[in-house]
């Protein structure tokens, strides 16, 4: 068993996600340093037989109609297919477009999903009450607890599904123990990558299935809604089956304009997600030093700390999440609103922005998972969530965030800003 955990941990140090877009080559129509984008719906044959053909799915390199594929769509599905270590993808026009033709394609009538309790709002609200529509019926569960996810697995169970670092506590999913779990019971291992990407590779972890919102880090530039699925070819051809498809069916494609768009800023996620993650510890770190209640994965007070610095590429961080918790929502609005009004961010929804961004999650992305719920998981009233932005100087940045909470009494006027790296942080 130590072997072949050694084994599985040397496959994940010799792979880079960075590296592998960065080794992705396209050429456009005329010699173009980017590909050109294939701006129509619908494709000429030449011959009545090879149509047949690409309706049948026997026809490798054809393309028959966008909302099934086009040329722009799968240089995009490559490449991130190529980031996430898997067989190939297939990108949609939103997270949602992702996730729901994703868990459709595996379940039917009489089927059952056990699901971390604290996931996206979105995600909550389909498969708590959407999903029930079509008999398919859904355990939340606490997925740090290993036992307890083991034990909410039924004869009818066919999907595992978590966030890699949830939306929005950041508990973080042992995605190795899940695997285990998952192969164990012959169950598909499902993981929303979102909020991790570059920084944890789910399918060397052991995911059958990788889903993104582009909307966020991949594309981060807010301009924009996409969403992707990453898995094996037998399972993306049956999303992209003309007959049987989930995604072929229900039709959310991504527009062959906004995939090239996303492509261009794919390139530069490497960069970004670095600095996000310097900043967002940087800023943990102080705030937990300054006594505020801190949740970020790369605190040593995180309870899965430890287990996160096994699951992820050191070279990407923690990431650009964190909590704060003020006390009440009156005070983590009037907070938000002070600092946005001082340019220190957008009271808005989202992340993976060049700007931070902040919001009460219990009141806007969280809003779908009802109050009794919320309490239970720990989704409390003044909990502020931050998306940490790309600031250049990320100690200006701290010492403007902490003269606001000063001036609401968030912080006592007591001791004075830092003016270096916190130790914790420069190790």
């Amino acid at each position: 068993m130590r072997s072949l955990r050694s084994r599985n941990d040397l496959k994940m140090r010799n792979f880079n996600p960075s590296d592998k877009i960065q080794d992705l080559q396209y050429f456009g129509e005329f010699g173009g340093v980017n590909p050109s984008i294939s701006d129509s719906s619908t494709y000429t044959f030449l011959s009545a037989k090879t149509m047949f053909d690409t309706f049948e799915g026997n026809m490798e390199g054809c393309y028959l109609y966008s909302r099934h594929s086009s040329p722009s769509n799968l240089y995009l599905d490559q490449a991130l297919a190529a980031m996430e270590g898997t067989e190939t993808a297939n990108v949609s026009a939103s997270g949602m477009g992702a996730i729901t033709p994703t868990l459709l394609q595996i379940c039917g009538a009489g089927d059952h999903i056990v699901s971390s309790r604290t996931i996206y709002g979105g995600t909550y609200a389909f498969l708590k009450n959407f999903t029930p529509r079509f008999g398919i019926e859904t355990s939340f569960v606490d997925i740090t607890k290993l036992d307890v996810v083991e034990a909410a697995i039924t004869p009818k169970t066919k999907v595992l599904y978590c966030e890699t670092v949830s939306n929005p506590l950041l508990e973080v999913a042992d995605i190795r123990g899940l695997a285990k779990i998952a192969k164990k019971h012959n169950l598909k291992l499902v993981v929303d990558n979102t909020f991790s990407p570059l920084s944890v590779s789910p399918a060397k972890l052991g995911a059958d299935i990788v889903i993104h919102s582009l909307t966020k880090y991949i594309n981060g530039s807010s301009d924009t809604v996409g969403g992707v699925t990453c898995a094996s070819k037998e399972f993306i051809n049956s999303l992209k089956n003309v007959n049987t498809g989930a995604s072929m069916l229900l039709g959310p494609t991504m527009d062959s304009l906004r995939s090239a768009s996303v492509m261009k800023n794919l390139r530069t996620l490497h960069i970004r997600i670095k600095q996000h993650s310097h900043n967002a510890h940087y800023l943990a770190d102080m705030f937990e030093k300054d006594g505020l209640k801190t949740v970020y994965p790369g605190l040593k007070s995180h309870p899965s700390h430890e287990l996160y610095k096994t699951m992820i590429n050191p070279e990407y961080g923690f990431g650009g999440m964190l909590t704060i918790d003020v006390g009440s929502l009156e005070k983590a609005n009037e907070l938000m609103e002070l600092m946005q009004e001082r340019n220190l961010g957008y009271l808005a929804v989202s992340l993976g922005f060049y700007k931070t961004l902040f919001s009460a999650p219990g009141t806007s992305t969280s809003s779908e998972i009802p109050l009794e719920e919320q309490k239970e998981m720990g989704l409390t009233d003044g909990l502020i969530r931050f998306s940490i932005g790309l600031d250049n100087d990320i100690q200006r940045t701290y010492e403007m965030m902490k003269a606001c909470m000063v001036e609401l009494g968030v912080l006592k006027k007591d001791s004075k800003v830092l003016s270096c790296y916190p130790d914790s942080y420069r190790d």
